[in-house]
Protein backbone atom coordinates (compact mmCIF):
# COMPACT_ATOMS: atom_id res chain seq x y z
CA UNK A 1 0.00 0.00 0.00
CA UNK A 2 1.19 3.52 -0.81
CA UNK A 3 0.47 6.35 1.63
CA UNK A 4 -0.21 9.98 0.81
CA UNK A 5 -0.84 12.83 3.26
CA UNK A 6 -3.64 15.22 2.31
CA UNK A 7 -3.50 18.80 3.62
CA UNK A 8 -6.48 21.16 3.60
CA UNK A 9 -4.26 23.19 4.38
CA UNK A 10 -5.61 25.49 7.13
CA UNK A 11 -4.44 28.76 8.63
CA UNK A 12 -3.55 27.62 12.17
CA UNK A 13 -6.08 28.86 14.72
CA UNK A 14 -8.54 27.81 17.37
CA UNK A 15 -12.23 28.32 16.72
CA UNK A 16 -12.20 31.39 18.99
CA UNK A 17 -9.19 32.88 17.18
CA UNK A 18 -10.74 32.24 13.78
CA UNK A 19 -13.82 34.23 14.76
CA UNK A 20 -12.00 36.97 16.70
CA UNK A 21 -9.62 37.64 13.78
CA UNK A 22 -12.41 37.60 11.20
CA UNK A 23 -11.37 37.39 8.43
CA UNK A 24 -8.28 35.50 9.51
CA UNK A 25 -7.22 35.13 5.87
CA UNK A 26 -6.00 38.76 5.98
CA UNK A 27 -3.38 37.83 8.58
CA UNK A 28 0.03 37.39 6.93
CA UNK A 29 1.52 35.82 10.05
CA UNK A 30 -1.04 33.01 9.89
CA UNK A 31 -0.19 32.36 6.23
CA UNK A 32 3.49 32.12 7.10
CA UNK A 33 2.73 29.78 9.99
CA UNK A 34 0.63 27.56 7.71
CA UNK A 35 3.37 27.37 5.08
CA UNK A 36 5.94 26.51 7.75
CA UNK A 37 3.71 23.76 9.18
CA UNK A 38 3.03 22.26 5.75
CA UNK A 39 6.75 22.20 5.03
CA UNK A 40 7.67 20.66 8.39
CA UNK A 41 4.99 17.96 8.19
CA UNK A 42 6.02 17.10 4.63
CA UNK A 43 9.60 16.51 5.76
CA UNK A 44 8.40 14.28 8.60
CA UNK A 45 6.19 12.09 6.42
CA UNK A 46 8.95 11.77 3.85
CA UNK A 47 11.21 10.36 6.57
CA UNK A 48 8.40 7.97 7.56
CA UNK A 49 8.19 6.45 4.08
CA UNK A 50 5.13 8.15 2.62
CA UNK A 51 4.96 8.26 -1.16
CA UNK A 52 3.36 11.66 -1.54
CA UNK A 53 1.62 14.81 -0.39
CA UNK A 54 -1.57 16.24 -1.83
CA UNK A 55 -3.70 19.36 -1.58
CA UNK A 56 -7.16 20.27 -2.82
CA UNK A 57 -7.68 23.20 -5.15
CA UNK A 58 -9.97 25.70 -3.43
CA UNK A 59 -9.90 29.47 -3.21
CA UNK A 60 -11.50 32.52 -1.54
CA UNK A 61 -11.68 30.90 1.92
CA UNK A 62 -11.71 34.02 4.08
CA UNK A 63 -12.43 31.78 7.09
CA UNK A 64 -8.98 30.27 6.71
CA UNK A 65 -10.03 26.63 7.00
CA UNK A 66 -9.45 25.12 3.53
CA UNK A 67 -6.94 27.26 1.74
CA UNK A 68 -6.29 24.80 -1.09
CA UNK A 69 -3.30 25.31 -3.33
CA UNK A 70 -1.82 26.55 -6.56
CA UNK A 71 1.18 25.02 -8.37
CA UNK A 72 3.54 27.34 -6.46
CA UNK A 73 2.72 25.54 -3.18
CA UNK A 74 3.42 22.18 -4.81
CA UNK A 75 6.75 23.51 -6.06
CA UNK A 76 7.62 24.88 -2.61
CA UNK A 77 7.04 21.51 -0.91
CA UNK A 78 8.97 19.63 -3.59
CA UNK A 79 11.95 21.95 -3.23
CA UNK A 80 11.96 21.43 0.54
CA UNK A 81 11.86 17.62 0.34
CA UNK A 82 13.86 15.00 -1.53
CA UNK A 83 11.66 12.14 -2.71
CA UNK A 84 7.98 12.93 -2.17
CA UNK A 85 5.61 13.18 -5.10
CA UNK A 86 3.54 16.31 -4.55
CA UNK A 87 0.48 17.72 -6.28
CA UNK A 88 -3.18 18.55 -6.03
CA UNK A 89 -6.07 16.15 -5.76
CA UNK A 90 -7.14 17.90 -7.63
CA UNK A 91 -7.22 20.71 -10.12
CA UNK A 92 -10.86 21.72 -10.64
CA UNK A 93 -10.86 21.43 -14.42
CA UNK A 94 -13.92 23.56 -15.28
CA UNK A 95 -12.18 26.54 -13.64
CA UNK A 96 -9.04 26.38 -15.79
CA UNK A 97 -8.06 27.43 -19.27
CA UNK A 98 -6.99 24.03 -20.66
CA UNK A 99 -3.81 25.21 -22.38
CA UNK A 100 -2.71 27.21 -19.33
CA UNK A 101 -3.20 24.19 -17.07
CA UNK A 102 -1.34 21.88 -19.46
CA UNK A 103 1.57 24.33 -19.39
CA UNK A 104 1.51 24.80 -15.60
CA UNK A 105 1.67 21.05 -15.03
CA UNK A 106 4.33 20.37 -17.66
CA UNK A 107 6.56 23.21 -16.45
CA UNK A 108 6.23 22.02 -12.85
CA UNK A 109 7.05 18.44 -13.85
CA UNK A 110 10.15 19.60 -15.73
CA UNK A 111 11.33 21.94 -12.97
CA UNK A 112 11.06 19.16 -10.38
CA UNK A 113 12.30 16.33 -12.65
CA UNK A 114 9.12 14.32 -12.34
CA UNK A 115 8.21 14.80 -8.70
CA UNK A 116 4.63 15.91 -9.19
CA UNK A 117 1.39 14.01 -9.56
CA UNK A 118 -1.85 15.45 -10.91
CA UNK A 119 -5.35 15.10 -9.56
CA UNK A 120 -8.62 16.25 -11.07
CA UNK A 121 -11.93 17.35 -9.59
CA UNK A 122 -15.20 18.67 -10.97
CA UNK A 123 -15.80 21.36 -8.37
CA UNK A 124 -18.50 21.69 -5.73
CA UNK A 125 -17.78 25.12 -4.17
CA UNK A 126 -19.78 27.82 -5.91
CA UNK A 127 -18.14 30.76 -4.12
CA UNK A 128 -15.02 30.47 -6.21
CA UNK A 129 -15.80 28.13 -9.13
CA UNK A 130 -18.79 30.13 -10.36
CA UNK A 131 -16.51 33.16 -10.60
CA UNK A 132 -13.59 31.45 -12.31
CA UNK A 133 -15.67 29.37 -14.73
CA UNK A 134 -18.10 32.11 -15.75
CA UNK A 135 -16.82 32.29 -19.34
CA UNK A 136 -17.85 28.69 -19.96
CA UNK A 137 -21.05 29.14 -17.94
CA UNK A 138 -20.23 26.37 -15.49
CA UNK A 139 -21.38 26.23 -11.89
CA UNK A 140 -20.28 24.13 -8.95
CA UNK A 141 -22.22 20.92 -8.48
CA UNK A 142 -22.97 18.80 -5.43
CA UNK A 143 -25.39 16.33 -7.02
CA UNK A 144 -25.24 13.72 -9.76
CA UNK A 145 -28.35 14.96 -11.50
CA UNK A 146 -29.68 17.98 -13.31
CA UNK A 147 -28.59 20.36 -16.04
CA UNK A 148 -25.90 22.11 -13.98
CA UNK A 149 -24.27 18.81 -13.11
CA UNK A 150 -24.38 17.63 -16.73
CA UNK A 151 -22.75 20.83 -17.97
CA UNK A 152 -20.09 20.67 -15.28
CA UNK A 153 -19.22 17.09 -16.28
CA UNK A 154 -19.26 18.05 -19.96
CA UNK A 155 -16.69 20.83 -19.48
CA UNK A 156 -14.64 18.71 -17.07
CA UNK A 157 -14.28 15.89 -19.60
CA UNK A 158 -13.56 18.30 -22.46
CA UNK A 159 -10.72 19.96 -20.54
CA UNK A 160 -9.33 16.53 -19.64
CA UNK A 161 -9.30 15.44 -23.29
CA UNK A 162 -7.43 18.63 -24.22
CA UNK A 163 -4.81 17.99 -21.52
CA UNK A 164 -4.11 14.51 -22.88
CA UNK A 165 -3.75 15.86 -26.41
CA UNK A 166 -1.53 18.72 -25.27
CA UNK A 167 0.95 16.40 -23.54
CA UNK A 168 1.55 14.25 -26.63
CA UNK A 169 4.72 14.74 -28.68
CA UNK A 170 2.85 16.24 -31.61
CA UNK A 171 0.68 19.24 -32.49
CA UNK A 172 -3.06 18.75 -32.11
CA UNK A 173 -6.37 20.03 -33.37
CA UNK A 174 -9.50 19.98 -31.24
CA UNK A 175 -13.05 21.16 -31.72
CA UNK A 176 -15.30 20.79 -28.72
CA UNK A 177 -18.42 22.47 -27.50
CA UNK A 178 -16.50 24.90 -25.31
CA UNK A 179 -12.96 25.09 -26.72
CA UNK A 180 -11.40 24.86 -30.16
CA UNK A 181 -7.77 24.78 -31.23
CA UNK A 182 -6.63 26.49 -33.30
CA UNK A 183 -8.90 29.48 -32.97
CA UNK A 184 -10.69 30.12 -35.25
CA UNK A 185 -10.88 26.40 -35.97
CA UNK A 186 -12.16 26.65 -39.54
CA UNK A 187 -9.55 29.08 -40.86
CA UNK A 188 -6.66 28.76 -38.44
CA UNK A 189 -4.72 31.50 -36.68
CA UNK A 190 -2.71 34.10 -38.63
CA UNK A 191 1.00 33.92 -37.78
CA UNK A 192 3.43 36.59 -38.95
CA UNK A 193 6.54 34.52 -38.23
CA UNK A 194 5.36 31.55 -40.30
CA UNK A 195 8.63 31.28 -42.25
CA UNK A 196 10.57 30.82 -39.00
CA UNK A 197 8.07 28.25 -37.75
CA UNK A 198 8.24 26.43 -41.07
CA UNK A 199 12.02 26.13 -40.69
CA UNK A 200 12.28 25.33 -36.98
CA UNK A 201 8.82 24.57 -35.58
CA UNK A 202 6.86 21.34 -35.22
CA UNK A 203 5.69 19.60 -38.40
CA UNK A 204 1.97 20.09 -38.84
CA UNK A 205 1.62 23.45 -37.09
CA UNK A 206 1.24 25.39 -40.35
CA UNK A 207 -0.71 25.02 -43.56
CA UNK A 208 0.60 26.04 -46.98
CA UNK A 209 -0.62 29.60 -46.40
CA UNK A 210 1.31 30.06 -43.18
CA UNK A 211 -1.75 29.79 -40.93
CA UNK A 212 -1.52 27.99 -37.60
CA UNK A 213 -3.62 24.84 -38.02
CA UNK A 214 -2.45 22.87 -34.97
CA UNK A 215 -1.30 23.77 -31.46
CA UNK A 216 1.77 22.31 -29.78
CA UNK A 217 2.22 22.79 -26.04
CA UNK A 218 5.81 22.89 -24.80
CA UNK A 219 7.41 21.75 -22.63
CA UNK A 220 6.03 18.25 -22.51
CA UNK A 221 5.93 16.61 -19.06
CA UNK A 222 9.15 15.15 -17.67
CA UNK A 223 7.23 11.94 -16.86
CA UNK A 224 6.00 10.06 -19.92
CA UNK A 225 3.38 10.30 -21.12
CA UNK A 226 2.41 12.47 -18.14
CA UNK A 227 2.44 12.45 -14.32
CA UNK A 228 0.36 9.93 -12.40
CA UNK A 229 -3.32 10.95 -12.52
CA UNK A 230 -5.81 10.90 -9.61
CA UNK A 231 -9.50 11.74 -9.26
CA UNK A 232 -10.95 13.34 -6.12
CA UNK A 233 -12.98 12.07 -4.13
CA UNK A 234 -15.33 9.57 -5.67
CA UNK A 235 -18.75 8.51 -4.42
CA UNK A 236 -20.29 7.42 -7.74
CA UNK A 237 -19.84 4.29 -9.83
CA UNK A 238 -19.98 6.40 -13.01
CA UNK A 239 -16.86 8.29 -11.94
CA UNK A 240 -15.04 5.11 -10.88
CA UNK A 241 -15.70 3.47 -14.25
CA UNK A 242 -14.65 6.60 -16.15
CA UNK A 243 -11.38 6.61 -14.21
CA UNK A 244 -10.78 2.97 -15.10
CA UNK A 245 -11.20 3.76 -18.81
CA UNK A 246 -8.98 6.84 -18.67
CA UNK A 247 -6.13 5.37 -16.56
CA UNK A 248 -6.89 7.66 -13.63
CA UNK A 249 -6.65 6.53 -9.99
CA UNK A 250 -10.02 7.14 -8.28
CA UNK A 251 -9.79 7.95 -4.57
CA UNK A 252 -12.95 6.79 -2.85
CA UNK A 253 -14.57 8.90 -0.16
CA UNK A 254 -17.19 6.20 0.32
CA UNK A 255 -16.71 4.38 3.63
CA UNK A 256 -19.22 1.50 3.54
CA UNK A 257 -17.21 -1.74 3.07
CA UNK A 258 -19.80 -3.30 0.74
CA UNK A 259 -19.79 -0.21 -1.46
CA UNK A 260 -16.00 -0.05 -1.47
CA UNK A 261 -15.98 -3.67 -2.62
CA UNK A 262 -18.56 -2.93 -5.31
CA UNK A 263 -16.58 0.04 -6.60
CA UNK A 264 -13.33 -1.96 -6.57
CA UNK A 265 -14.92 -4.74 -8.61
CA UNK A 266 -16.53 -2.24 -11.01
CA UNK A 267 -13.17 -0.51 -11.46
CA UNK A 268 -11.39 -3.80 -12.20
CA UNK A 269 -14.09 -4.89 -14.67
CA UNK A 270 -14.18 -1.56 -16.51
CA UNK A 271 -10.40 -1.47 -16.74
CA UNK A 272 -10.46 -4.93 -18.33
CA UNK A 273 -12.89 -3.69 -20.98
CA UNK A 274 -10.36 -0.95 -21.77
CA UNK A 275 -7.53 -3.48 -22.08
CA UNK A 276 -6.08 -2.94 -18.59
CA UNK A 277 -5.69 -6.12 -16.53
CA UNK A 278 -5.63 -5.03 -12.89
CA UNK A 279 -5.73 -6.83 -9.57
CA UNK A 280 -8.59 -5.91 -7.25
CA UNK A 281 -7.82 -2.49 -5.77
CA UNK A 282 -4.85 -1.83 -8.04
CA UNK A 283 -4.76 1.75 -9.34
CA UNK A 284 -7.46 2.72 -6.81
CA UNK A 285 -7.28 4.67 -3.56
CA UNK A 286 -9.35 5.70 -0.57
CA UNK A 287 -9.53 8.88 1.50
CA UNK A 288 -9.53 8.22 5.24
CA UNK A 289 -8.33 9.82 8.47
CA UNK A 290 -6.36 8.24 11.34
CA UNK A 291 -6.15 9.09 15.04
CA UNK A 292 -3.95 7.00 17.31
CA UNK A 293 -4.18 7.14 21.11
CA UNK A 294 -4.02 5.02 24.24
CA UNK A 295 -7.73 4.29 23.88
CA UNK A 296 -10.62 4.98 21.52
CA UNK A 297 -12.09 7.69 23.76
CA UNK A 298 -8.93 9.80 23.54
CA UNK A 299 -8.73 9.26 19.79
CA UNK A 300 -12.30 10.49 19.34
CA UNK A 301 -11.56 13.50 21.53
CA UNK A 302 -8.72 14.46 19.20
CA UNK A 303 -11.03 13.96 16.22
CA UNK A 304 -13.62 16.32 17.70
CA UNK A 305 -11.04 19.09 17.99
CA UNK A 306 -9.48 18.16 14.65
CA UNK A 307 -11.12 16.92 11.47
CA UNK A 308 -14.65 16.98 12.86
CA UNK A 309 -14.49 20.79 13.11
CA UNK A 310 -14.42 21.46 9.33
CA UNK A 311 -16.88 18.65 8.70
CA UNK A 312 -19.53 20.07 11.02
CA UNK A 313 -18.98 23.68 9.98
CA UNK A 314 -18.31 23.26 6.29
CA UNK A 315 -18.13 19.89 4.52
CA UNK A 316 -21.45 18.68 5.90
CA UNK A 317 -23.25 21.44 4.01
CA UNK A 318 -21.96 20.01 0.73
CA UNK A 319 -23.23 16.50 1.39
CA UNK A 320 -20.09 14.82 2.71
CA UNK A 321 -21.80 13.37 5.79
CA UNK A 322 -23.74 11.19 3.32
CA UNK A 323 -20.51 9.25 2.88
CA UNK A 324 -21.06 7.86 6.38
CA UNK A 325 -24.69 6.87 5.84
CA UNK A 326 -25.87 3.41 6.96
CA UNK A 327 -28.99 1.29 6.45
CA UNK A 328 -30.68 2.45 9.65
CA UNK A 329 -30.47 6.04 8.40
CA UNK A 330 -32.73 5.14 5.50
CA UNK A 331 -35.41 4.03 7.94
CA UNK A 332 -35.01 7.17 10.07
CA UNK A 333 -34.50 9.85 7.42
CA UNK A 334 -35.77 8.28 4.21
CA UNK A 335 -34.29 10.04 1.20
CA UNK A 336 -33.56 13.22 3.18
CA UNK A 337 -29.95 14.25 3.83
CA UNK A 338 -28.52 13.49 7.25
CA UNK A 339 -28.72 16.44 9.66
CA UNK A 340 -25.51 18.00 11.00
CA UNK A 341 -26.23 16.39 14.38
CA UNK A 342 -25.34 13.06 12.71
CA UNK A 343 -21.87 14.32 11.75
CA UNK A 344 -20.02 12.86 14.73
CA UNK A 345 -16.77 11.15 15.61
CA UNK A 346 -18.73 8.03 16.54
CA UNK A 347 -20.31 7.89 13.08
CA UNK A 348 -16.99 8.41 11.29
CA UNK A 349 -15.41 5.55 13.23
CA UNK A 350 -18.41 3.24 12.95
CA UNK A 351 -18.57 3.85 9.19
CA UNK A 352 -14.90 2.99 8.78
CA UNK A 353 -13.91 6.42 7.45
CA UNK A 354 -11.92 7.26 10.57
CA UNK A 355 -9.40 4.69 11.75
CA UNK A 356 -9.04 5.42 15.44
CA UNK A 357 -8.00 4.05 18.81
CA UNK A 358 -5.09 1.93 19.95
CA UNK A 359 -2.57 0.37 17.60
CA UNK A 360 -4.50 -2.90 17.64
CA UNK A 361 -7.75 -1.04 16.91
CA UNK A 362 -6.22 0.70 13.92
CA UNK A 363 -4.54 -2.47 12.63
CA UNK A 364 -7.90 -4.24 12.77
CA UNK A 365 -9.61 -1.36 10.93
CA UNK A 366 -6.85 -1.22 8.32
CA UNK A 367 -7.10 -4.96 7.73
CA UNK A 368 -10.86 -4.63 7.26
CA UNK A 369 -10.29 -1.89 4.68
CA UNK A 370 -7.87 -4.09 2.77
CA UNK A 371 -10.34 -6.96 2.91
CA UNK A 372 -13.12 -4.77 1.50
CA UNK A 373 -11.30 -3.44 -1.56
CA UNK A 374 -7.52 -3.84 -1.23
CA UNK A 375 -6.81 -0.22 -2.28
CA UNK A 376 -3.32 0.46 -3.60
CA UNK A 377 -3.40 4.04 -2.29
CA UNK A 378 -4.29 5.31 1.19
CA UNK A 379 -4.81 9.08 1.24
CA UNK A 380 -4.71 10.33 4.83
CA UNK A 381 -6.91 13.36 5.45
CA UNK A 382 -4.78 15.40 7.84
CA UNK A 383 -5.70 18.09 10.35
CA UNK A 384 -2.85 20.59 10.05
CA UNK A 385 -4.03 24.00 11.24
CA UNK A 386 -6.91 22.54 13.23
CA UNK A 387 -4.95 21.02 16.11
CA UNK A 388 -1.73 22.40 17.66
CA UNK A 389 1.21 21.50 15.45
CA UNK A 390 2.94 19.41 18.13
CA UNK A 391 -0.19 17.29 18.52
CA UNK A 392 -0.44 16.85 14.74
CA UNK A 393 3.20 15.78 14.50
CA UNK A 394 2.88 13.40 17.44
CA UNK A 395 -0.05 11.59 15.79
CA UNK A 396 1.73 11.39 12.43
CA UNK A 397 4.88 9.95 14.01
CA UNK A 398 2.92 7.43 16.08
CA UNK A 399 1.01 6.13 13.07
CA UNK A 400 4.01 6.36 10.76
CA UNK A 401 6.33 4.48 13.08
CA UNK A 402 3.97 1.94 14.66
CA UNK A 403 1.27 1.20 12.05
CA UNK A 404 2.37 2.01 8.52
CA UNK A 405 5.45 -0.28 8.41
CA UNK A 406 3.05 -3.23 8.49
CA UNK A 407 1.43 -2.07 5.23
CA UNK A 408 4.00 -0.18 3.16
Amino acid sequence: MKFMYFFLPALPATDAERKALKPIAYQTDRWQKMIAEVTEISKIIEDLGFTGVAFPEHHLHTEGMEMGSLPVLTQHVIHNTSTLKVGPIGYVLPGWNPLRLALEIAWLDQLTKGRTHVGFARGYQSRWLNQMAQKVHVSATVTNQGELDARNREVFEEVFQILKLAWKDEPFRFKGKHYQYPFPYETGTPWAAHEWTKEAGAPGELDENGMIQAIDIVPKPFQKPHPLLFQAFSMSEETVRWCARETIIPTLFTADPAQVRHFAEAHKAEAAKAGRELELGQSMGVLRTIYGANDLHLAKKAMKNGILYPFQNFFHHFGFTEGFRNESDNEKYGDQPLPVSECTADRMVDAGWALAGTNSDIRRQMDALIESGNPEWFVWQGDQGLLPIEEVKRNIRKIGEEILPHYI
